[in-house]
């Protein structure tokens, strides 16, 4: 139970600074456990590498930003990735797409709504009903 809630200090710092560099010490020495044993945990606990979890989160943010309408340079900045290039890497091997493709499919799906949506003008599609298809 104790380490639960350590690890969710942790996820919870990974969520909060996601834009930042975020270190495995760092992690580590939030939830009081040496760096092998909070990967090995949190791998356990939620199924990914904390790596991973923190890119998951990056990549949410950017569809959210995307869907805004926020160039894809300035998203990759935002979201912490180093440089446009890497952020298409990691946006590719988590959603299937790149970020442009994602925007296109996002637009088409907004055009095949398009009666829908001008009943519902004051509620636009959010961004996790895009995401389900990454």
């Amino acid at each position: 139970m104790k380490q639960s809630i350590s690890l969710n200090a942790a996820r919870a710092f990974i969520e909060a600074h996601f834009n930042e560099p975020v270190t495995l010490a760092q992690l580590a020495a939030l939830s009081a456990l040496s760096v092998s044993r909070f990967a090995t945990v949190f791998r356990q606990q939620y199924g990914s590498s904390p790596y991973r979890y923190l890119c998951g989160v990056r990549i949410q943010r950017a569809q959210t930003l995307l869907l805004e309408g926020v160039p894809g340079s300035v998203v990759a900045t935002e979201v912490g990735f180093f440089d446009q290039s890497h952020f298409g890497r990691h946006f590719k091997r988590c959603c299937g797409m790149t970020p442009s493709m994602f925007i296109a499919r996002a637009t088409a799906n907004a055009g095949k709504h398009g009666a829908a949506a001008a009943k519902k003008a004051s509620a636009p599609r959010s961004a996790s009903a895009i995401r389900s298809s990454c």
